[in-house]
């Protein structure tokens, strides 16, 4: 119906040549109207105004701009409103009403992403108690959240993220029991999480990046949200350690932790999130919504339509020690691993080669040592590395999916690296690819020389000394010979003794 209408109007615009509209009553009510991405350059629709049987009204990329009209508040009700990705601003207060006579066919739902609102979320939006989607991010909305939208009992989709709000995150949050999805990344809210999200069980997505939150990562997060497959936590003022409870998030698809005060070690039980080693995801969850997320990849901020295609671990700039786990190269659907800027020392494990899905690694900036382990090369599907500014030795490994990667600053502050594509050539006198083993016994060599050539001295020392003593001194050598000729009495009799009395034994037998 929204086709006819639209088509309807293109026809009337064409016969009355350049006379407005803005007067014409169209002859029907619409139950539904959508003209997404449709270029309308006259202003919201006048013709709206008329219609009282809307349940949808979709004016999505549809170049509108200016504030909301005030009729808009008057239409009786419209379930289902998307008027994203527009140039609309001023304040929500003209926003149409919703109502509890949902149709069967028609999921309440409110979106107003990509526009210019401003000013801050009014009261009168918590008089949707209908609602089960609400989307107010990227827009200029400042203040707290109200504390009325627990009203919205039915709400399993809330995303306020990327606007100017600030506060704490109110403990009523808590309380909406039904919600999947919980993002209120890029604002500028403060404070230590509420232990009240801890009731979300139902939680899937939970995006707090970018704001100035503190305090520890509660355990909770893993006793407590055990379906949890997003959790992003992307630069804020966390301190702390990573919590083991968060290996119980079996079915994470991403966790962001970068940008931080973390330290403590990255705890091995990582190497069981099995959402990781594995790409399935839930039909049901996906088709219940295909939300986007920003993920750092390939060194650069990346914004991902659908949230589940993307496979990340994302460590990097805390202050994390010691090895990496050898348990996290289990994780063989992970996509991006970034565990660069922290204090990581030892080395990089051996069988890295079996994350066979990566296709973004970075552990720069670390105290890294030891060789590039060969496996790397087997990692297909590899188009960002960056393994600079550790303390790696040795050649560095070729072939595959490494041949392409060219770039000598993935390599740089290393400076005992050598090969391609570093313009150092490794020596022919000092194989650099031996290894730790061969390095250390070649190292011993001059050393081996020295201890068989001072053993050799000393007991020629010791021997001639003997010698000379003996010769020089009568008294001494006699001493000498007579000890020797006991010692040998001694034996002989000890012999003749023992073979009698076996002789013995056997004339008796």
């Amino acid at each position: 119906m929204c086709l006819i209408a639209s088509s309807y109007i293109n026809y009337l615009d064409e016969e009355s040549e350049h006379e407005s509209l803005s007067h014409w009553l169209p002859p029907f009510q619409l139950i539904e109207v959508d003209l997404s991405s449709c270029k309308i350059t006259s202003g919201f629709p006048q013709w709206l105004r008329n219609q009282r049987k809307l349940n949808s009204l979709v004016l999505s990329n549809a170049t509108l701009s200016g504030p909301l009209p005030a009729w808009l508040l008057k239409i009786p009700i419209i379930h289902h409103i998307d008027l994203s990705h527009n140039n609309l601003n001023g304040p929500l207060t003209n926003l149409p009403r919703g109502g509890t006579d949902n149709s069967d066919y028609m999921m309440p739902r409110l979106f107003l992403q990509n526009n210019l609102f401003n000013e801050s979320i009014p009261r009168s939006l918590c008089k949707r108690t209908d609602l089960e989607y609400l989307d107010l991010s990227k827009n200029r909305l400042t203040g707290n959240i109200p504390n009325c939208l627990v009203n919205i009992q039915s709400l399993f989709f809330l995303r306020l993220s990327s606007n100017g709000l600030s506060g704490v995150i109110p403990s009523f949050i808590g309380h909406i029991s039904s919600l999947i999805l919980l993002d209120l990344s890029d604002n500028n809210f403060s404070g230590e999480l509420p232990q009240e999200i801890g009731n979300l069980s139902e939680l899937r997505i939970l995006d707090l990046g970018d704001n100035a939150f503190c305090g520890k990562i509660p355990e909770w997060i893993g006793e407590k949200l055990e379906i949890l497959m997003v959790f992003r936590l992307h630069k804020n003022n966390f301190t702390g350690e990573l919590p083991q409870s968060l290996c119980k998030n079996s079915e994470l698809h991403i966790l962001d932790v970068a940008y931080n005060n973390l330290t403590g070690i990255i705890p091995h039980c990582f190497g069981k999130l099995s959402g990781m080693a594995n790409n399935f995801v839930d039909p049901i969850v996906v088709k219940t919504f295909e939300e986007g997320v920003t993920q750092v990849m390939k060194g650069i901020s990346l914004e991902y339509k659908k949230w589940y295609l993307v496979i990340n671990m994302d460590l990097s700039s805390n202050k994390l020690f010691g090895e990496i786990p050898v348990e996290l190269t289990a994780l063989s659907a992970l996509v991006g691993l970034n565990l660069s800027n922290n204090h990581l020392s030892g080395g990089i494990p051996d069988n890295i080669g079996n994350m066979t899905a990566l296709f973004s690694l970075d552990l720069s900036g670390n105290k890294l040592g030891g060789l590039i382990p060969p496996s790397i090369a087997a990692l297909h599907f590899l188009s960002h590395l960056n393994l600079s500014n550790n303390n790696l030795y040795g050649q560095i490994p070729t072939g595959n999916q490494l041949q392409t990667l060219i770039d000598p600053s993935i390599y740089v502050g290393n400076k005992d690296l050598c090969g391609a594509p570093l313009p150092k050539n490794c020596s022919n006198h000092e194989n650099p690819t031996e290894t730790p083993k061969k390095r250390s016994e070649a190292a011993y060599e001059p050393n081996k020389v020295w201890f068989y050539l001072n053993i050799t001295c000393g007991f020629a020392t010791g021997f001639w000394g003997v010698i000379t003593v003996l010769v020089l001194k009568k008294h001494w050598r006699h001493k000498l010979f007579m000890f020797a000729e006991e010692t040998m009495d001694k034996i002989h009799v000890s012999v003749m003794v023992r073979v009698n009395k076996m002789r013995r034994g056997r004339e008796a037998t």
